[in-house]
């Protein structure tokens, strides 16, 4: 590393969460991630590594062993996914189906340009219908 980021640095996106198997079956089955890695006997926490093979970003979530670490999602707590175009009925219909509940956002924008859907930690995932390029 030169001393300045590139497009081709890693980003790892990590979250605690209360139920790794609800997690799962909503990032993978239900928005349609791959299990990337799946650990339940790491000395601190049991882990699930989502993402797309080849991309550069991963999302992990930890449920640690001895301690309870609660999620703490606040409205502005975000993972925006720019789908440029439409969000299929059928997706936000898979994530209710596999824990997701559509909720309003904080922010009238994410309404406007998409939809907002809070994982099984409270955690919001918005899909929104811009090109990230073209977003202001």
């Amino acid at each position: 590393m030169t001393g300045r980021l590139s497009p081709a640095h890693h980003i790892w996106l990590a979250r605690p969460s209360l139920n790794l198997d609800a997690a799962q079956r909503f990032y993978a089955d239900g928005l349609g991630l791959r299990v990337l890695h799946r650990s339940a006997h790491d000395e601190f926490a049991a882990l699930l590594m989502l993402g797309l093979p080849g991309a550069a970003w991963h999302l992990e979530l930890t449920q640690a062993h001895h301690l309870y670490v609660a999620p703490t999602p606040t409205a502005e707590d975000l993972l925006v996914l720019y789908l440029d175009g439409p969000v299929p009925p059928d997706l936000i219909r898979r994530l209710e189906a596999h824990g997701g509940g559509r909720v309003a956002a904080l922010n009238p924008y994410w309404d406007r340009w998409g939809v907002t859907v809070r994982d099984p930690d409270g955690f919001r995932l918005v899909l929104c219908t811009r090109n990230w390029q073209s977003a202001p």
